[in-house]
């Protein structure tokens, strides 16, 4: 299992909004993937321009497969990405 938490920070406030539309609707088509176990999308309550996506994939070969997919080529990286700054951080569950 991959599990990928990515901190997101929109640049400018004006575009919140528009970020947010663009990540649930990227969410809505990474949810269909093969292999995505999750993707989530949560807005901060007390800073508004922070977003944090929560993914779990199978398998890096389906993170990878992702990353060629509707909602990633045609969503997060032409619309989104240009909007904000992000941190990726790949995760290791600690139970």
């Amino acid at each position: 299992m991959i599990y990928l938490n990515v901190l997101i920070k929109v640049k400018d406030p004006a575009d919140v909004n528009r970020v947010r539309e663009l990540l649930i609707q990227q969410g809505e088509h990474s949810r269909k993937e093969p292999g995505c176990m999750r993707f989530e999308v949560y807005h901060s309550n007390t800073d508004p321009t922070r977003f944090v996506l929560n993914e779990h994939w199978a398998s890096q070969a389906d993170l990878d497969q992702h990353r060629l997919a509707h909602a990633y080529t045609q969503i997060y990286a032409p619309l989104v990405l240009p909007l904000v700054d992000r941190e990726g951080h790949p995760c290791q569950l600690v139970e």
